[in-house]
């Protein structure tokens, strides 16, 4: 790492946090049923909650025109101090999402006055910048899906918020890797770990993808056994009846997307095993061979993780814990095909 890097460094891996932040907070968020509790939204005006009462209670009479308060909790005795609870996560992620923008945008700007950033690390900036933009459009394009008719957002649209948070974590970290070890020569790529991990990579995000799918249909609240689904079948019969076509039951059924979840989770695992022992096999440098042995201590957490979460039918701490996993999981696949290809 060059010393003149350092401070472009930190502030690459404080914007790691902050998305890792912000993706904990989406959870809390969706876990607790918060996300449609701000109806509106506005770059300005509601970077803070309301300040007065007055000021609640419109917010909680304009909630009340929505779907999730006419067809749901108006039926739960949901009170304003109710509202105020699940206001307080939208709201927060929310202000966690301005809180990012920022602190890329003006430390990048003064970065370029400086000139502390090569060509190479500008184009990665603005891509980064892309890419957080359009993170927020996705936020709003999905909380939209579900102020409609129904009080649900779409899975699909969810996760693709998701997927794409985590797809800018792996950017963000993957760019101050590159200034974090700058040397090109000194390591001997091995082409073949190589490849190994980029289709890790991508299954790994298969499995998130599903995962986004899991959580928008709820689909951890049923079937809650393992290694079987339940009555003893490894593939329940709902997985083929759910739907019109098998190929909607596995994108849109519930039981369908849990069994693709539940299952392709083998195969992720079974990809870093085989990434692992393949790594036996060739001299590695220490990062390389640390990087792969964390990705197997990680899989395997996150698969007890996952099995408890289903078993205990989705409590909003296993979920929670589950999700952050799940991150723990892609940062150090990012960091190991770093590794591998650089």
């Amino acid at each position: 790492m060059k010393r003149e890097n350092k401070s472009v460094i930190i502030w690459l891996l404080s914007g790691c946090f902050l998305l890792f932040l912000m993706v904990v907070v989406g959870g809390i968020t969706r876990l607790t049923n918060s996300g449609l509790s701000m109806t509106d939204w506005h770059l300005v005006t509601d970077t803070f909650p309301p300040m007065s009462e007055a000021k609640w209670n419109e917010a909680f009479e304009q909630y009340k025109k929505f779907p999730e308060y006419q067809k749901i909790n108006i039926h739960n005795d949901f009170q304003l101090s109710d509202y105020k609870m699940i206001y307080f996560w939208e709201w927060f992620h929310r202000f966690i999402g301005r809180i990012i923008g920022l602190v890329f945008f003006i430390p990048f700007v003064y970065f370029l006055i400086k000139k502390r950033l090569d060509s190479s690390t500008i184009k990665k900036c603005i891509v980064l910048l892309a890419m957080g933009a359009f993170q927020g459009f996705l936020g709003w394009f999905m909380v939209r899906s579900g102020l409609i008719d129904n009080p649900d957002v779409s899975h699909f649209r969810l996760s693709l918020h998701l997927t794409f948070a985590f797809v800018t974590f792996a950017y963000t970290l993957w760019v101050a890797l590159d200034l974090i070890y700058p040397e090109r020569n000194k390591i001997t790529i091995n082409v073949t770990l190589r490849n190994i991990a980029r289709i890790a990579l991508v299954l790994l995000l298969i499995q998130i993808i599903y995962g986004g799918f899991v959580a928008g249909l709820n689909a951890g609240l049923i079937h809650n056994h393992w290694p079987l689904m339940s009555d003893g079948q490894f593939i329940h019969d709902s997985v083929f009846i759910e739907q019109s076509t098998l190929v909607k039951n596995l994108i849109e059924g519930k039981s369908g997307v849990q069994f693709v979840h539940r299952t392709f989770a083998y195969v992720v695992v079974a990809i870093i095993l085989f990434l692992y022992f393949k790594s036996t096999q060739f001299a590695l440098s220490k990062t390389q061979s640390n990087g792969i042995k964390t990705l197997v201590v990680f899989v395997f957490l996150q698969f007890i993780l996952g099995v408890f979460t289903l078993l205990y039918h989705v409590p909003i701490a296993l979920g929670l814990i589950h999700q952050i996993m799940a991150f723990f999981l892609l940062s150090a696949m990012t960091y190991t095909l770093h590794r591998l290809s650089k």
